[in-house]
């Protein structure tokens, strides 16, 4: 399994960004997606610049705490956690975690610096969003 993880303190409020990063409806300020389709309440499919569908089932969602999914695309399998803390001076640290499998030797190899690279360019996309709104 390969697993990566990213860490950012944001000076806002945490409710912004809350709404951001659930909002599945509104994903124009993610620059790696061309769509995102909502399936259901649990189900959504991403997909990247280049069409390529990636399927997500939300595993739990706790409102300014936790949002879990599980993933999987003809080339990985496996889960993103996201934490979200409150902290003393009223910022707000997220914690995101993805850990993936892939039985592809080569895409092993790739896997965590594209994952590392993937998680920069959403903090990137992120801390621009905020700073619109």
């Amino acid at each position: 399994m390969v697993k990566s993880n990213i860490k950012k303190i944001f000076n806002c409020d945490k409710n912004k960004l809350w709404n951001i990063i659930s909002d599945n409806n509104n994903y124009s300020w993610r620059t790696d997606l061309s769509k995102i389709e909502i399936i259901d309440d649990t189900h959504f499919i991403e997909y990247s610049k280049n069409n390529y569908p990636t399927y997500f089932t939300i595993t739990n969602k706790e409102k300014l705490k936790l949002y879990e999914f599980d993933i999987e695309n003809t080339n990985i399998k496996g889960k993103w956690i996201g934490k979200f803390k409150d902290l003393e001076d009223g910022s707000v640290e997220i914690d995101f975690t993805e850990e993936i499998e892939t039985n592809n030797f080569i895409m092993k190899l790739l896997a965590k610096p594209y994952l590392k690279s993937m998680q920069k360019r959403y903090v990137k996309d992120l801390e621009r969003e905020l700073g619109k709104r």
